[in-house]
């Protein structure tokens, strides 16, 4: 019986950990403001994100349908409207955002 328990418990936790670890997303910078209206990479969405940026919207990932906020704001800058792959950790529809580059194809 303790052996059972035990072995649940490890599970709970490495299950738990493995919540926290990294996940990558790709999609599209967009603001606040437009959210999914940007969801396709564009000269015109990057011009419209980076001016509603610059007038106090943040930047959001747009993936697969999806809106999620950003934490780190100044990793985005000049990357309103484009492709982008960003690595981090998700809680609802938050990332807590490790890395981002943009995608070339």
């Amino acid at each position: 019986m303790k052996k059972t328990a035990l072995l649940a418990f490890a599970f709970l936790i490495l299950g738990s950990l493995s919540l926290a670890a990294a996940k990558t997303f790709t999609g599209t910078v967009s603001d606040a403001h437009c959210g999914a209206k940007h969801a396709v990479a564009s000269d015109a969405s990057a011009a419209c994100v980076e001016k509603c940026v610059s007038g106090g919207a943040a930047y959001v990932l747009v993936s697969k349908g999806k809106v999620y906020q950003l934490d780190a704001q100044d990793k985005f800058k000049g990357m309103g409207g484009k492709s982008v792959t960003v690595t981090g950790t998700i809680k609802g529809d938050n990332i807590t955002v490790t890395n981002v580059a943009e995608r070339t194809s």
